[in-house]
């Protein structure tokens, strides 16, 4: 028998496909039970316009058997086979796309899909098989044929004896390797596997002969093997059922399933669009946060189908990082593949998908903020961090997408807030949105500096994450409304007269605070007469972009470059403390250097910054008291 050799290009391309193109062997079994099923819905399609053929769902199938002593695998189907005419066209010329072809000739109407477009799915049996023998028997045909190959350098074709139409194919699989165990696939359960996880929503029956273990006839102790043929695929994938027929049960059970997280969703979304690209999704935002969410093994991305055929486990175009929380699924007929269906291009229909899917993930999450508060303030709790990353990142692109679900803790109401609600109670006399941050609610309560803003009766945002003030810094303002810190040098609400009052102690005492700066020197830029102090002697604010609390978590990072906010040390002038300064400087400089210390000590303390030397601050609270 002769044997015909590939056409150069063909074989160039098997040889480089079977080593490098698929970058796993197991996906192998995908492409050749989407082939069969291909084959199927060819016969389908010749009964939409043939009157003599009668399609009787119940009588097609794909049958696959392992062979551990001959290793040897075998897929069947009860497909339309092939002519020698097309197992040389589709066989013969690698990249040749017979189910391609057939799509555009048979365009359907009726959304019954053909899966396969790629003349190379059938190659990859080339990774794990020796021989690959190939027996068919085409719909109204009388004569079968095989065709057979052991790789780049050729095939055959002969006649063949085959009594039903549909084709057969038997792969001899390799002998094991010290890199490579081609065992597994010859394994019932790894077979089970594989087909559950890449072809379970294939619309034909996937069958295998499986063992089983039994009670002996007659025995109440002794076991016996039997074997029976099982269907292993699910067939009907749950997004292509409608929504109406569905439960939360339903959901919940698919989202454990598919092991999407062992909690259960917080909330489900499931969408059918069928408009510039036609898709299915089945969204999932967890109850809770992964737990290697914020590690480098952490990876986002949703398993992504072509019409029920898993083409990858995580495609991470189709989330941005801001969403990388959310779990699910999206198949679609509209996806343009390259020759291995496991390498997706970066094309217009991801694009389109992936826009879509972001508006739905926010659309939903603004309606439990709006319809179930309690789930919302649940969710917020395990990734607002995340959302607030969102914002920062990439300069504040994505800031107006995030901003309206965004929620701080507020000093009035004592509970987490939307800028939206903060912005809503605003008083018309109100200029800014105040915010004060810290490492918790409490410290951040007994803020020297929000003693002012909050007589005023302003709400005062509490920020606690260390990427709040970053990502507010990026928000800038919300409705026309910025934002300002408690702690800055401008609070917006000073009176003419508290100005001025602060204006003449700042000049009455000027020498005592440029005596006090010079004490102070590479500590803080400037000492003066407080605007925002009531009760309190002393705080610390920030004059420029870096405030104290940005300052304490650069510095926190790994590769800290040692950055420093601008520091003013502010005096309440109408404390008792004051006056003993103004005493001391009149009287005792000694006696001003040891009160300059404590005091700066104090506001470090307040703000929660470390002390320089706290033998030096522990030895000078013990002068002051003998």
């Amino acid at each position: 028998m002769e044997k015909k050799q590939f056409q150069a290009e063909s074989k160039r391309l098997l040889e480089m496909m079977i080593n490098s193109i698929y970058t796993q062997k197991e996906i192998f079994l995908r492409e050749l039970i989407s082939n069969a099923s291909d084959a199927i819905d060819k016969i389908y399609y010749k009964a939409l316009t043939d009157d003599q053929l009668v399609f009787d769902k119940e009588n097609y199938y794909i049958k696959v058997t392992a062979d551990k002593e001959n290793r040897t695998l075998t897929l069947r189907d009860t497909g339309i086979g092939m002519t020698q005419e097309e197992l040389e066209n589709n066989l013969g010329v690698i990249a040749k796309s017979g189910s391609l072809a057939f799509k555009n000739e048979n365009e359907s109407k009726d959304g019954h899909a053909i899966i396969g477009q790629f003349g190379v799915g059938f190659y990859s049996a080339f990774m794990v098989a020796d021989v690959v023998t190939v027996t068919t028997k085409a719909l109204g045909s009388d004569t079968a044929y095989k065709w057979e190959s052991t790789g780049a350098d050729g095939y055959t074709i002969e006649q063949a004896e085959k009594d039903e139409v549909g084709t057969e194919i038997v792969l001899k699989i390799k002998a094991n390797t010290e890199d490579e165990s081609y065992d597994e696939y010859l394994d019932e359960y790894r077979l089970k596997a594989l087909i559950k996880k890449y072809s379970d929503f294939i619309r034909y029956p996937i069958k295998m002969d499986v063992t089983g273990k039994r009670l002996k006839e007659g025995s109440d102790n002794e076991f016996e093997d039997y074997e029976e043929e099982q269907r292993i695929n699910s067939m009907v994938p749950i997004w292509r059922k409608n929504k109406s027929e569905l439960t939360d049960e339903d959901y919940q059970n698919f989202y454990a399933e598919k092991r999407y997280g062992y909690d259960k969703p917080l909330q489900h979304i499931h969408v059918s669009a069928d408009g510039a690209v036609v898709y299915q999704a089945i969204l999932f935002i967890p109850e809770n946060i992964p737990f290697d969410f914020y590690s480098k093994e952490y990876e986002k991305g949703l398993e992504l189908y072509a019409n029920g055929v898993l083409i990858m486990e995580k495609c991470p175009d189709l989330l941005p990082d801001y969403f990388s929380f959310v779990k699910g699924m999206v198949d679609s007929e509209s996806l343009s593949l390259n020759i291995s269906r496991e390498m997706l291009q970066h094309d217009r229909q991801l694009k389109l998908i992936a826009k879509n899917i972001e508006s739905k993930i926010k659309g939903q999450l603004l309606t439990l903020l709006k319809n179930d508060r309690e789930k919302y303030d649940q969710f917020y709790k395990s990734f607002g961090r995340q959302l607030k990353f969102g914002v920062y990142n990439d300069y504040g692109r994505h800031k107006e997408t995030l901003q309206d679900l965004l929620m701080f803790y507020s000093s009035t109401e004592k509970k987490q807030v939307t800028l939206d609600e903060y912005v809503s109670r605003m008083p018309e006399d109100q200029k800014y949105i105040y915010y004060a941050s810290g490492e918790s609610n409490q410290r951040i309560e007994k803020l020297p500096q929000t003693e002012m803003v909050a007589d005023k009766g302003y709400e005062i945002l509490y920020f606690t994450d260390d990427i709040d003030e970053f990502a507010i810094k990026m928000l800038l303002s919300y409705k026309e409304k910025e934002f300002k810190s408690v702690s800055s040098g401008d609070l917006g609400i000073e009176t003419d007269e508290n100005e001025q009052e602060t204006e003449t102690e700042q000049n009455d005492n000027k020498e005592l605070f440029e005596y006090m700066k010079s004490l102070l020197e590479g500590k803080v830029s400037s000492v003066k007469a407080s605007k925002r102090l009531k009760t309190h002697p002393v705080c610390l604010s920030a004059d420029g972009e870096v405030t104290i609390e940005m300052e304490k978590i650069l510095n926190a990072m790994p590769n800290n470059a040692d950055v420093k906010a601008n520091k003013v040390l502010e005096i309440n002038v109408n404390h008792a403390v004051f006056n003993s300064l103004k005493e001391a400087f009149a009287e005792d400089k000694e006696k001003v250097n040891l009160y300059t210390a404590l005091l700066y000590n104090q506001a470090l303390l307040i703000e929660g910054l470390p002390l320089q030397d706290p033998v030096e601050f522990t030895n000078d609270i013990c002068k002051i008291m003998v």
